[in-house]
């Protein structure tokens, strides 16, 4: 097995073993990124000199036989809208092309306490605005799966950077499946942990109230790493708690206690689907049948609203994020916005105005509690719901780009997690002509544990 395509205890062990050091762990990496992003386009801003200067600090501590984290030394990818000090920070924006983070994010902070080496910055739709990652300011990724297809948004340059080898695990934020929609289109692992479980802070915001970062990486195990090292109360984010997630046991065997009942949702299986992703996402659900879970139908009725709700919720907190973009304080005028963020920055900013707040947003807030209570009374009777992350695998280049109600559908299966602010967990299972197809696992408020360890049984047992 070559270096750069280890999983983080995969590459943890090897470092402790002194089969590598962790210099040559990073460089593999860097040689990879130069090499393949000619083609993918994953990243926007390398931190090669940062990237090396850590490797050394890691290797000096393994050479004074010293305790390593999980994470040190493992070579990460980090999403251009969080922020890392004296980095530049972009959120894949013109009007951020020169902006450099004057601080670390909370996330970040905990990493580098971690040990971990940061490569660089990845692409991603313009201020998270978008489900392909062709709304970037700068260039559109590429899948690495077929270099003719989106990877997904608005994480694409996360995801394709995890999927490509060009780094061990990333960090993405979801805001109506930004981070589960691109590790389904590329085949990998995706965590939108439960709404403050992590902390925002150092996130450039979208919509704030539905934002959450998370980890993207190759194993359900490695997601689980990740989201330890980032979970947790940060005194700078009065939104996020110390939740209650513990490390589980094996998840075969618990799983086994617990008598596992898994809900699907009869909504989630609607006409428009692919049908190679129902049937993928059908055979999961006989394997854990297999396995011994108890499979029941639930209903979640007020799914169908949940679309138009979002796209009244998310633009209108976003035409007040994005405010302070005024010419003066980042240095770049309000015409360097897109097209896509300029046209969600009019639709909330119409909600919000007078004569029409009560008629959209007002209503709009009030499906949205109606979405967390069809959850709530779902989680008396199931321990995980289990639907498709995608109506479909992965799109081609400029198929969408011209009609946004069809892009917008693409996250028909993520935005009512976010609406709710539950846990949802992406996972490759199975192929679509050779596409990747996502499985979705949703979990109650804080139960990041039971969705990975039902991920991980799903991803450790084969029949």
């Amino acid at each position: 097995m070559k270096l750069y395509e280890l999983t983080i205890s995969q590459a943890h062990r090897g470092l402790e073993k002194k089969e590598f050091s962790a210099l040559e762990l990073t460089n593999a990496y860097l040689e990879k990124i130069r090499k393949q992003d000619k083609k993918i386009f994953a990243y926007l801003t390398i931190t090669e000199k940062l990237a090396l200067k850590k490797a050394k600090e890691i290797d000096v501590l393994i050479s004074k036989k010293e305790k390593l984290p999980l994470l040190a030394g493992i070579p990460a990818a980090i999403k251009d809208n969080i922020l890392i000090e004296d980095i530049k920070c972009t959120a894949g924006s013109k009007i951020l092309k020169n902006y450099i983070a004057p601080y670390d994010a909370g996330v970040i902070q905990k990493l580098k306490e971690s040990g971990v080496i940061f490569l660089g910055k990845t692409n991603m739709d313009e201020f998270a605005m978008g489900s392909s990652c062709e709304n970037s300011g700068f260039f559109p990724t590429k899948n690495p799966v077929d270099l003719e297809r989106v990877p997904g948004g608005s994480s694409g340059g996360s995801a394709a950077a995890v999927a490509a080898d060009m780094c061990i695990f990333a960090l993405g934020s979801d805001t109506g499946g930004s981070i589960r929609l691109p590790a389904s289109f590329c085949g990998v692992v995706g965590l939108k942990p439960t709404y403050g479980a992590v902390s925002r802070y150092g996130l450039i915001a979208m919509a704030s109230s539905l934002d959450q970062i998370g980890p993207i990486t190759k194993t359900v195990e490695d997601a689980k790493i990740v989201f330890e090292a980032i979970k947790g109360k940060d005194i700078m984010d009065s939104t996020s708690v110390d939740s209650k997630f513990k490390t589980p046991a094996s998840a075969k065997a618990s799983a086994g206690k617990q008598n596992l009942k898994i809900g699907i949702p009869k909504e989630y299986f609607i006409k428009g689907i692919d049908r190679e992703v129902e049937k993928a996402v059908r055979r999961a659900i006989r394997k854990y049948e297999k396995l011994g879970a108890k499979i029941e139908e639930i209903s979640l009725p007020h799914t169908e609203y949940a679309l138009a709700a979002y796209y009244i919720i998310m633009p209108s907190e976003a035409s007040s994020n994005l405010a302070r973009y005024d010419g003066v304080r980042y240095g770049e005028l309000r015409e360097k916005f897109g097209k896509e963020v300029r046209k969600r920055i009019m639709l909330g900013t119409y909600t919000l105005s007078a004569g029409y707040y009560e008629a959209y947003y007002l209503r709009a807030q009030k499906i949205r509690t109606l979405i967390k209570q069809d959850f709530n009374k779902a989680f008396k009777k199931v321990d995980v719901i289990l639907t498709p992350t995608s109506p479909t695998p992965a799109f081609k280049l400029g198929e969408k780009v011209t009609n946004p109600l069809t892009m917008y559908l693409s996250d028909i299966f993520t935005i009512s997690v976010n609406l709710a602010g539950l846990p949802a967990l992406s996972l490759p299972c199975g192929k679509a002509k050779g596409l990747p197809i996502g499985l979705q696992l949703i979990g109650n408020f804080f139960e990041e544990d039971k969705i990975l360890e039902t991920g991980q049984l799903f991803e450790d047992i084969k029949l």
